[in-house]
């Protein structure tokens, strides 16, 4: 173990860079759909063996700056997808889908090592550094250019619905925290210590995931039985992402959601979901379609369905468009519309449009004008229902953003269309990201996507009901119970700063002691 941690202290030039790369690319194993968590150990073991030999903040910064590449080379090369579903128009930004975005993002991983080499001090110390640091730099990919926070090394729990449990206490960026300390706790033993200071790093580490594992164990023991009464309908059309927007197949997209809808069974249904845009038009100016929606629902029943929203001016031209969600009541009535309100850019709208906009860089989802945001989170109300939360597709991923504070809902409903990403990872990281949503916050979530994955998932983040990818049928379930607000709902972030500041502190004792020590000896 020593000498293998000196041979990657010692790399260098392309094969120290290439050593990096791959390091990050095992990373990616521990995420969805694999999930194998211990490719993290392998991992951060061998970066902060890697760093090790780093003699300069400079040469760390490189080192994690490969690190990321590689990480999110594999782990998001499923964005590609979308281009290729208007190969002719987007083919050409392929190079910059594959590998200019994760090397844009990769700066993150640097400044992550960067920051960890500015408090690096010998044995267990610097464990903690690499933790402090890569949480903090997951922290700020999540908030700084509109956030883009996916792919958090938190995330590799999902496979565990007692792991999951400890996001409502800490969230998402406390669990990469403590996941990357244990993570990156063997590294302890290539120390040239004695055998018990070796060990105790790695030992500790996995008696913490033990007693991490028996109190989220014990949180679903002590959850009380749910029977909900409120009947939920999800449909999946699995409509392929070209013929969505293709104008002669919009009708077919409307009629194939409606007989889906009218299946077996929609009796019992107090509310359906369709998808984000299952709907391809404009409902508030087409009411006699919005009537004819109202009709395929049971008396008493509401329809959430994600569809554009247009403003149009006093010559009837469309000047402003939204992706939104629509409730429509029984009569077609449109009781109440969500807007979206974090944008993908480049899917949904072109940042400095005048300027990108003139090397012909266009938005992804057809239509000659950007979306425009909504305000924020909302929480809705329809008859018959509890207030509820919609969240469009991508604004799963932000945790401090689902719910309206001051007006907390009793469930959230995620409408999303994956499509754009076919057969790959993208869906199904997505989908275990909102499970962890629904853990954070206490709330139940309803999610509709067009291609899958679609489920209901309850309080505690467990899947209820669940169709997957690729298929085309309808979900029947009880709605799950809210709990009361969790620590995480409350206090947000705030937990997450406080193990963050322990740990800060904790390092600047062992940079004190280690300057003391130096002292002395000098």
């Amino acid at each position: 173990m020593i000498a293998l941690a000196g041979r990657c202290a010692g790399t260098s030039g392309w094969r120290r860079a290439a050593l990096a790369w791959v390091l990050g690319a095992v990373a990616v194993a521990a995420l969805p759909p694999v999930s194998f968590t211990p490719a993290l150990a392998v991992a951060f073991t061998g970066l902060v063996w890697l760093l090790d030999g780093a003699p300069t903040i400079r040469r760390a910064a490189w080192d994690g700056w490969w690190f990321g590449f590689g990480f999110f080379t594999l782990g998001l090369y499923w964005i590609s997808n979308a281009l290729l579903t208007n190969p002719a128009q987007f083919g050409w930004l392929l190079p910059f889908s594959l590998f200019g975005l994760p090397a844009a993002i990769a700066v993150f991983g640097a400044i992550a090592t960067a920051l960890a080499r500015l408090v690096w001090v010998p044995g267990p110390g610097r464990v903690l550094a690499l933790a402090v640091a890569w949480s903090a730099a997951e922290w700020l990919r999540g908030h700084v250019f509109t956030g883009f926070p996916w792919n958090l090394a938190g995330y590799t729990w999902t496979w565990s619905d007692a792991m999951l449990q400890a996001n409502a206490a800490i969230g998402i960026y406390g669990v990469s925290f403590l996941t990357v300390l244990a993570a990156a706790s063997p590294a302890a033993l290539a120390a040239k210590d004695g055998a018990m200071r070796r060990w105790a790093p790695p030992v500790v580490a996995v008696a913490a995931l033990l007693l991490w594992w028996g109190a989220g164990a014990v949180r679903l023991g002590a959850a009380l039985p749910d029977s909900g009464t409120v009947q939920v309908r999800v449909v999946q059309a699995n409509i392929a992402e070209p013929d969505k927007w293709d104008p002669a197949l919009r009708d077919e997209s409307v009629r194939r959601h409606s007989l889906l809808t009218r299946s077996p069974g929609l009796e019992r249904a107090a509310v359906v979901v369709w998808p984000e845009t299952a709907v391809p038009y404009y409902l508030e100016h087409q009411p006699e379609l919005a009537q004819d929606l109202g009709t395929l629902l049971p008396p008493g029943a509401v329809l959430i369905a994600g569809a554009p929203r247009g403003r149009v001016d006093d010559h009837g031209r469309l000047v402003q468009v939204w992706n939104s969600v629509d409730v429509l009541d029984e009569r077609g009535a449109i009781l109440s519309v969500y807007d979206k309100a974090h944008l993908v850019p480049f899917g949904e709208y072109v940042p400095l449009r005048s300027v990108l906009g003139a090397l012909g860089i266009e938005k992804i989802v057809p239509g000659i004008l950007d979306f425009s945001p909504g305000p924020g989170p909302r929480t809705l109300t329809a008859p018959g229902l509890p207030p509820f939360g919609p969240l469009v597709c991508y604004e799963v991923v932000f945790p401090e953003e689902v719910v309206d504070p001051r007006d907390r809902p009793a469930w959230l409903v995620n409408v999303t269309n994956d499509a754009w990403y076919g057969n790959s990872a993208g869906p199904y990281q997505h989908f275990a990201i909102a499970r962890v949503r629904a853990v954070e916050q206490g709330l139940p979530m309803v999610r509709a996507a067009n291609t899958g994955i679609s489920g209901v998932i309850d309080a505690y983040g467990r899947v209820r009901a669940r169709l997957p990818l690729g298929v085309a049928g309808v979900l029947d379930a009880a709605l799950p119970a809210p709990l009361a607000p969790t620590w995480y709902a409350r206090w947000g972030d705030g937990a997450y700063a406080v193990l963050l500041g322990i740990g800060a502190v904790i390092l600047g004792q062992m940079q004190m002691r280690r300057r003391g020590a130096s002292h002395r000896a000098g």
